[in-house]
């Protein structure tokens, strides 16, 4: 890919082969979905499923337009008033000075060079003394940065200043940064850009982004809009592009609040003298947390999260500028392997939100707003609810009825086909690409923020090679890594078995199998079985049927109160075993056998019945009547003689 020209190339976007090629897969698979749906997907078992996925689907999706309509607002309304002000100010009046601080590792000579060239272009045209920060690892970078200022003509309001970094991550090169420019006793007045050195600014930037401190004495911190230059394939490109879609939604909607959720590292602005306080020097350099399970271990990244979470404990506002593009040169850790690179961005983006989440919402409303607030607990919930739809799918495919995932299927291409033309509208491009990545984003994100929230001390910089985290220990980190596989395990577990219960795949423990569990049935063999067939009638669905296996069974005058103790009955027939060697015989005291009746005989007139299919038996009990089938009925005369002889004696 040598053949990119980094000062001038646009963002990436998959071709248009690509995208036609998608669209027809996309069109093909939703016509062959609802063409071949089968009607069995709507039968009445299939209500748990329906109810399950559109209950949480409309949930998720109606907190998801809330930040939609948001965003638009943002955009169309608050924003543009916004801009009106901070460009009168920035029109009559500068900041006193700007520093920039711009770290790099190991990055491409051709992007040093394109970052450097329009930055020092863009800080000459903005006018106002800066300082430039160029927090490197390469000697090779100083002459880059050399030969650009050179080809600038070494601008009078510009100075470089070389800061060689440790090696042991970015936060100590910022650290020792913001040291130095507090030494310069920056004003309040004085502000701080810090970016990454594989972004390039765009004309006008500087001036454009700054003016809104000038207009906004409560303003802490901004951040801008993102595009990308991607190595690498259409997937790629449009994964990244995908992602700044969902980003400039997400942050137009919390910013409509004077508030954001995290201050993104590849372009960011702050007061200078907040930037260069020692707590928020030290929260840069030494950010940790203290955790029951992990201990105090230090964070490795995530150097936007420390930076915003100070902010935001000091009630400064934020806020977002969608009009202020900068674009990043992007590619993944291996180009040939695009879902292990994806997941292990990912991994590390979402150890970064869930290490500083907790802290945050901590804080309370009162900090940041409900909104800001709640937007914080929802990061946490979501990557729960998310699982919920695609595991009930898997479940009732397996063990119900198969065809429940072509509606699954179906719900996905159309709900998430909905959500990029959303996108769409304001990001103001769409690629059919976008659809599979939504759900592969959200599937795959919530997997693994589930399973970095069990292990979020394990951290990795795949860039410059450094992890931290787990205890040096080898066997103690061995404990912690059990401990979080078990925990997860449990978590994931209760999930699948509530849903599992919830969507028909297993049965709660009814009233039947709790008497039966708590041995509600007497030890003696004289027992009567009055207790657990009235609970068995009780517990079938509606008009069910209650089979009895063969053996004998005995019910009595007592069998009338155990149906009287319930709600109501639902079964409708008690069903006998059929195998004429091995039958289900039941006995029936004297005092009930009136209440039994096979066509005008009673069973106390007759002694004894057979009900079979052809010809059914009735038992008339609570109100309503019973089909006895598969059955031989006889008069428990034995119990009757026992009872005469009881009264007898007494």
């Amino acid at each position: 890919m040598s053949h990119i020209h980094y000062t001038r190339a646009r963002p990436s976007k998959a071709s248009v082969a690509t995208e036609a090629t998608v669209m027809l897969l996309l069109a093909t698979l939703v016509l062959l979905l609802v063409t071949h749906l089968p009607d069995e997907v709507f039968h009445p078992g299939s209500k748990s499923f329906l109810f399950a996925v559109g209950l949480i689907g409309a949930w998720r999706y109606s907190w998801w337009f809330v930040q939609a309509i948001r965003s638009v607002w943002y955009n169309r309304r608050m924003f543009p008033r916004l801009r009106a002000e901070a460009d009168a100010v920035g029109a009559n009046e500068t900041p006193d000075a700007l520093y920039i601080l711009c770290t790099s590792f190991r990055i491409d000579t051709e992007v040093t060079f394109a970052v450097y060239d329009a930055l020092i272009r863009d800080a000459a045209d903005y006018g106002v003394p800066t300082t430039l920060f160029a927090a490197i690892a390469d000697r090779s970078d100083v002459d880059i940065i050399d030969q650009v200022m050179d080809e600038h003509g070494w601008p009078a309001n510009v100075s470089v200043r070389y800061m060689f970094q440790k090696g042991d991550g970015k936060r100590s090169a910022m650290a020792e940064v913001l040291r130095a420019i507090s030494r310069c006793m920056p004003t309040p007045r004085s502000l701080l850009v810090s970016m990454d050195g594989d972004i390039r600014i765009e004309p006008g930037t500087l001036e454009r982004s700054l003016s809104f401190f000038l207009a906004r004495e409560d303003l802490g911190a901004i951040t801008t809009n993102n595009s990308a230059v991607v190595i690498g394939n259409d997937m790629t490109k449009e994964w990244y592009d995908l992602r700044y879609a969902q980003r400039h939604l997400v942050m137009s909607s919390t910013a409509v609040s004077e508030r954001l959720l995290v201050l993104t590292g590849r372009y960011s602005a702050f007061r200078a003298d907040l930037a260069t306080e020692p707590e928020f020097i030290e929260l840069v350099e030494n950010d940790h947390v203290e955790h029951w399970r992990f201990g105090n271990f230090k964070f490795l990244s995530g150097d936007d999260k420390s930076t915003w979470f100070w902010l935001l404990k000091h009630r400064w506002k934020m806020l977002y500028l969608p009009d202020v593009h900068v674009t990043g040169f992007e590619e993944l850790p291996d180009r040939r392997r695009f879902f292990k690179s994806t997941q292990d961005l990912m991994r590390r983006w979402f150890g970064n939100m869930l290490r500083t989440n907790g802290r945050a919402i901590a804080l309370g409303p009162s900090r940041m707003g409900w909104f800001t607030w709640w937007s914080l607990v929802d990061q946490r919930l979501s990557m729960w609810t998310t699982l919920i739809g695609p595991t009930i799918a898997i479940l009732l495919t397996l063990f119900v009825r198969p065809s429940f995932i072509f509606a699954y299927l179906l719900w996905i291409v159309m709900t998430r086909g909905l959500t990029s033309l959303v996108l769409a509208w304001q990001r103001g491009r769409w690629s059919a690409l976008w659809v599979p990545m939504l759900y592969y984003n959200q599937l795959s994100g919530a997997v693994l923020k589930t399973y970095v929230s069990f292990r979020f001390n394990r951290q990795r910089w795949s860039r410059q090679g450094i992890s931290a985290g787990e205890p040096d220990d080898p066997r103690a980190a061995r404990h912690q890594r059990l401990g979080g596989h078990l925990i997860h395990t449990l978590y994931f577990g209760a999930l699948v078995f509530a849903l599992a219960v919830f969507g028909g795949v297993m049965a709660p423990a009814d009233r039947l199998s709790v008497a039966a569990m708590v041995g509600a049935r007497p030890a003696s063999t004289d027992a009567d079985d009055n207790r657990w067939l009235a609970l068995a009638l009780a517990d079938v669905p509606q008009d069910g049927s209650v089979q009895l296996p063969p053996g004998h069974f005995r019910i009595d005058g007592g069998f009338n109160a155990a149906v009287a103790s319930l709600d109501r009955i639902r079964g409708t027939d008690i069903h006998g075993h059929d195998d004429p060697d091995h039958p289900s015989v039941l006995q029936i005291d004297p005092g009930l056998s009136a209440q039994i009746t096979s066509g005008d005989t009673t069973l106390a007139s007759a002694g004894r019945l057979q009900c079979n299919e052809p010809r059914p038996c009735r038992l008339r009990i609570g109100g309503q009547d019973i089909r006895l089938t598969e059955l031989s009925l006889s008069l428990d005369e034995r119990r009757g003689e026992d009872k005469v002889l009881a009264q007898n004696r007494q």
